[in-house]
């Protein structure tokens, strides 16, 4: 018979190969949509054009913030079910969008259903493993995530490449979307016994919500650094979601290379994660994050600057390695300076503030571009990085936790 932890780590595999399909459903974006909203819908304006992503991430990180306390009342993986049915329209409105409008809306149900997925992928391995095994595990989680999000990308350029952008590269979403549900329903409860042995499926809160959002936001050094650092994570990578394709077109990139480069970037983040997850582990957090935040302000500067595809993949892979050694770290991070009962609920205000730079990165990037055009563009969202770097170098002691 295996052994609990056998039996432990088996369940751990299970849901890094679920969220591996969970990253396939943002990865049908990422090369054609930018592509489409100006062949299809005329969108010259780049502000107009990145507007699904202002969408995506405002929706996702307000159900982020909900998605911790929710899990805590009703379980982890009603929620990580109703996050795939979410997601089965998402393909067909893109498919068959006649408006612009249908896009946003698509990326409506693909911001929540992503919170409710990934988030729930996020919190069932901090449930089942120990503290000293969170940076491993998460990078597994997130690893798989973002070499998912490269597959699709890399698959829809190569598709959009023989057939068209439409309908045929988004078959490929209704297959992922299948699949992920499939697993989901073989995925087991996790929710600790003591969440669910009080009337109502939740235990007593120590202290309110409200309260945890502030500490998360404001208060607390360490996990309002680290907020400000996943925030500033993703506006970069909203920046380069809805601007590196249009940028590397505008160079005369065909869309097999622009497909390349596209999903290098996720591929070396995806990658680097199984490195840099469980190294945080030994060394401590601290250190990877800021230097992590440096390479990605170096990455973005690149893209901006580069005109070959050569720079293009050198921007790539430093965008891609800086964004690995923070995602799974600020998650451990967070998840050891949280209350023991509060992880599900800090978690969910750090993703809050991570995933609501999707939309200042795609808003603030969209209407830079259209002001100064798509490489200052670039250069401002890379200034972030750098400014959010410095904050937690003086604002987390060396002393906290792993650092």
């Amino acid at each position: 018979m295996d052994s609990a932890a056998d039996r432990t780590m088996s369940r751990i595999g299970l849901l890094v190969l679920t969220n591996a399909f969970v990253g396939g459903m943002v990865g049908i974006e990422r090369t054609v949509l930018p592509l489409i909203a100006e062949a299809d819908f005329g969108l010259t304006s780049a502000a107009a054009a990145t507007a699904f992503i202002v969408t995506f991430g405002g929706t996702k990180a307000l159900m982020n913030f909900f998605a911790g306390s929710m899990s805590d009342r009703w379980g982890r993986k009603p929620l990580l079910l109703a996050g795939w049915l979410l997601a089965i329209p998402v393909p067909l409105l893109l498919m068959y969008a006649s408006s612009w409008s249908w896009v946003l809306l698509a990326n409506a149900f693909l911001g929540v259903s992503q919170a409710l997925t990934w988030s729930m992928t996020v919190v069932m391995k901090v449930d089942l493993a120990r503290p000293t095994m969170y940076g491993r595990v998460i990078g597994w989680n997130e690893f798989a995530g973002y070499a998912g999000m490269s597959a699709t990308a890399v698959g829809t350029g190569v598709v959009a490449s023989a057939y068209g952008l439409r309908p045929e590269p988004f078959y490929i979403g209704l297959l992922v979307a299948a699949l992920g549900l499939a697993l989901s329903l073989a995925v087991k409860e996790t929710r600790p016994p003591a969440l669910a042995s009080t009337p109502g499926g939740a235990a007593e809160p120590k202290r309110s919500t409200l309260r945890v959002l502030r500490e998360g936001t404001l208060t607390h050094p360490a996990l309002s650094a680290a907020s400000l650092g996943g925030l500033s994570t993703n506006l970069k990578d909203g920046a380069l979601w809805g601007l590196l394709p249009i940028i590397l077109a505008s160079r005369m990139l065909s869309i097999e290379r622009i497909g390349v480069v596209v999903a290098l970037y996720p591929a070396v983040w995806a990658f680097s994660q199984l490195y840099f997850g469980p190294l945080s582990d030994r060394i401590g957090r601290r250190g990877l994050i800021v230097l992590g935040l440096s390479l990605q302000a170096c990455g973005v500067g690149t893209f901006a600057l580069a005109t070959s595809f050569g720079g293009a993949l050198c921007g790539a892979v430093l965008a891609g390695l800086g964004t690995g050694m923070v995602y799974p770290t600020l998650l451990a991070f967070v998840s050891e300076q949280a209350r023991s009962e509060e992880k599900a609920s800090a978690l969910g205000v750090y993703r809050l503030w991570r995933d609501s730079g999707y939309a200042f990165g795609a808003l603030g990037a969209g209407v830079l571009a259209d002001m100064l055009g798509l490489g200052p563009a670039l250069l401002a969202a890379g200034i972030v990085p750098l400014v959010a770097a410095a904050v937690f170098h003086f604002r987390v002691p060396r002393s906290t936790g792993m650092v």
